[in-house]
């Protein structure tokens, strides 16, 4: 059997405010209530994303999507017209940059709750699949 990644559950201080930014972000569908206590992001047919709300310490978690290049555009465009500033490095500045060392283009940028997001066309996390 296949494993695949259902969902996972990002902790936000205000969780409707941080799902339609990131729904409206990658031009995916949200909504303000779902299972339990979450406002779902569903980011495709196999991956939600539960915001839930919490009033403790956020922890900063780094999640990662890649995207086709037409679709690295849209986002990065609307990323651009909210305002949100984004750079080509996990640490560094936000420089307004994309990164384009690793054989494809990544851009990164965080939001209210000091989540950070990242944004790519080709994994370099692993080796490509040959067929």
């Amino acid at each position: 059997m296949a494993i695949h990644l259902d969902h996972l559950m990002v902790p936000s201080r205000d969780k409707l405010a941080a799902a339609r930014l990131l729904a409206g972000l990658l031009g995916v569908p949200w909504s303000a209530t779902g299972i339990g206590p979450f406002a779902p992001v569903y980011v495709n047919d196999g991956l939600t994303l539960d915001f839930d709300q919490w009033t403790d310490d956020v922890p900063r978690i780094h999640y990662c999507f890649r995207v086709d290049p037409q679709a690295f555009d849209a986002i990065l465009d609307r990323i651009r017209a909210a305002g949100i500033p984004y750079r080509s490095s996990v640490h560094g500045p936000a420089d307004g940059q994309v990164d384009t060392q690793h054989g494809g283009r990544i851009v990164y940028w965080n939001e209210p709750d000091g989540h950070q997001w990242e944004l790519l066309t080709i994994s370099y996390a692993r080796e490509p699949i040959r067929t």
